[in-house]
C-alpha cells in the first residue's frame, strides 16, 4: 500500500537502480504516517559511517498521539539495508553525477518501507526533450482520436 511519492524525482534524475529498505521510525511517526501526514518532496539520502540516513523528509506530529513527546518533523531517520549493498551503494555514488534520492513510502507486511533510487541527475536540455516527446505524444494521440471519429 502506498502511502506518498517523491514525483519530483522523477522530473530531476534518471533512475538506475531502485532498492527497498526499511525506515527506523519512533512511535508517533508511524501513527502520523498511517494518517497520510508525510511528506518526501526535498528528501534526499546522506551516507555517514557507512550508514544510510534519508534527510529532508517531514512528518507532520499529531496532536492527539503523545503529551510527553517533543515531536521533532523533519527528524533525520536511518535506513536499513544489508552492509553489502550499502558498500555498492557507495562506491557508486563516489563516481561524479550519482546520487540517492527517497522516491516513496510504503506499506510492506505492516511496515513502513522507503523506496530509494541511485539516480543520476537531469540537463537542462533533457528535462526539455523529455517534455517536448511528451507533447508530440499527446499531438499524436488527438490525432488518431480525431481521425477515428471520422
Amino acid at each position: 500500500m502506498n502511502i506518498c511519492n517523491n514525483k519530483k524525482v522523477l522530473h530531476d534524475y534518471f533512475i538506475e537502480d531502485k532498492y527497498e529498505v526499511g525506515v527506523v521510525l519512533q512511535g508517533w511517526e508511524v501513527k502520523a504516517i498511517r494518517e497520510g501526514r508525510v511528506q518526501l518532496k526535498d528528501s534526499y539520502v546522506k551516507i555517514r559511517n557507512g550508514e544510510l540516513w534519508l534527510m529532508g523528509c517531514h512528518i507532520a506530529a499529531l496532536y492527539s498521539a503523545s503529551t510527553h513527546v517533543n515531536p521533532d518533523t523533519e527528524r533525520i531517520k536511518k535506513l536499513l539495508l544489508h552492509k553489502q549493498e550499502i558498500n555498492k551503494l557507495i562506491g557508486k555514488v563516489e563516481q561524479r553525477g550519482y546520487s540517492l534520492v527517497a522516491l516513496n513510502l510504503h506499506f510492506s507486511k505492516g511496515r513502513v518501507k522507503a523506496e530509494i533510487a541511485l539516480a543520476k541527475g537531469k540537463k537542462l536540455f533533457d528535462k526539455r526533450a523529455v517534455l517536448k516527446e511528451r507533447e508530440l505524444n499527446r499531438e499524436k494521440a488527438q490525432l488518431i482520436k480525431q481521425y477515428k471519429r471520422i
